[in-house]
């Protein structure tokens, strides 16, 4: 049924569907009853608890950044069975992002190609909508796990950069369950330049400073791109060793564009952005295989991209992974993916 529903929507926008879909979704939850039905047919029903970074996750399927950047739509997403869903990414002041059309679908190569830029409300507003949501939490029962990608704003320098991910630090820290540092989309300008070890460093360490601080520590992972060369993905894994990082998310989206079936033409008419799905399936693992084979699995890992099965996931966990991420397969498979992919790992 979603098949044919799915191709439908996929007659419009990619970003007004997105829209559309979550509001309708909040239309369906306020209605008397409507959330529970939701849960009844998406929500997993042999799901395993499993604990990761010192934290107790309803079950290994997680929502990637991106999707609910302003954690506007938690309520929904949990009735669909997620067992975290990471929000953001945020920054300091609220941006609109780069230009529209923004995203385009490649259906033949199951996959997306996304320039959005960090569009967010800002992390002053994100912070009161999680901070109302905490508020709700223990009466609602909810186990859903909240992580907080952060980054910086594209008016800030990369000098400045650190600033800009202690100011969303601190403002989501008291809201968020764990954090993600991004320094890894493609789509804002000279930020997957904050990779390289010097950079990264002024950053990580701020924020383990920061933390160390505060009444109960959070942890906080970094976010990395497919597209690192081995002596770059060396130098992140040395560093997170050295300054105790809680874990690594991988991987982002990447730039690459070989192996798509959709015509080069078509591909090149949709400009720069980050590619996601199947493509970055096989990058995304050997990565993942890669960090926990050099860390000899001291790194706890969430894996990210090409996730659409639970054979997939099952992939990603035997490579290392603890938990799993969808995105572009929750395009594709619609609001039953986390029950499906529960049901095999």
């Amino acid at each position: 049924m979603y098949k044919l529903l799915r191709s439908f929507l996929f007659l419009f926008d990619p970003e007004r569907v997105h829209y559309f879909s979550m509001n309708a979704l909040r239309v369906l939850c306020r209605i008397p009853g409507g959330r529970q039905l939701l849960s009844f047919f998406f929500k997993p029903n042999h799901s395993a608890a499993t604990r990761f970074v010192g934290i107790q996750f309803p079950n290994k399927v997680g929502l990637g950044a991106g999707f609910d950047k302003n954690a506007s739509y938690l309520r929904e997403l949990e009735a669909l069975g997620f067992g975290f869903v990471e929000i953001g990414t945020v920054t300091p002041k609220p941006q609109s992002g780069n230009d529209q059309p923004r995203v385009f679908r490649l259906p033949k190569d199951k996959a997306l190609i996304n320039r959005m830029g960090f569009n967010n409300e800002g992390v002053e507003i994100i912070a009161k909508r999680l901070a109302d949501w905490s508020a709700n939490r223990a009466s609602s029962k909810s186990a859903m796990v909240i992580g907080g990608n952060i980054g910086k704003n594209k008016i800030t320098s990369n000098e400045d950069a650190w600033q800009d991910y202690a100011i969303c630090f601190n403002a989501l820290h008291e809201y968020v369950d764990y954090f993600v540092v991004n320094v890894s989309s493609p789509n804002t300008p000279g930020l997957r330049a904050l990779q390289e070890k010097d950079a990264l460093s002024k950053i990580l360490t701020h924020l383990q400073s920061l933390n160390q601080e505060k009444k109960l520590p959070k942890p906080i992972l970094l976010k990395i791109a497919p597209d690192l060369t081995q002596q770059q993905l060396d130098d992140v894994i040395a560093l997170a060793m050295e300054i105790k990082l809680d874990g690594l998310v991988a991987t982002n989206t990447t730039i690459e564009r070989n192996g798509l079936v959709t015509a080069t033409e078509k591909v090149a008419a949709m400009g720069a952005g980050g590619l996601s799905g199947k493509p970055v399936q096989k990058r995304s693992t050997e990565v993942v295989k890669y960090i926990y084979q050099q860390t000899k699995g001291t790194i706890p890992i969430i894996a990210s991209g090409g996730i659409f099965t639970g054979a997939d996931a099952a992939e990603k966990l035997r490579a290392g992974a603890s938990l799993v991420q969808v995105w572009t397969g929750f395009i594709y498979e619609g609001p039953a993916i986390v029950k499906k992919i529960c049901k095999t790992i």
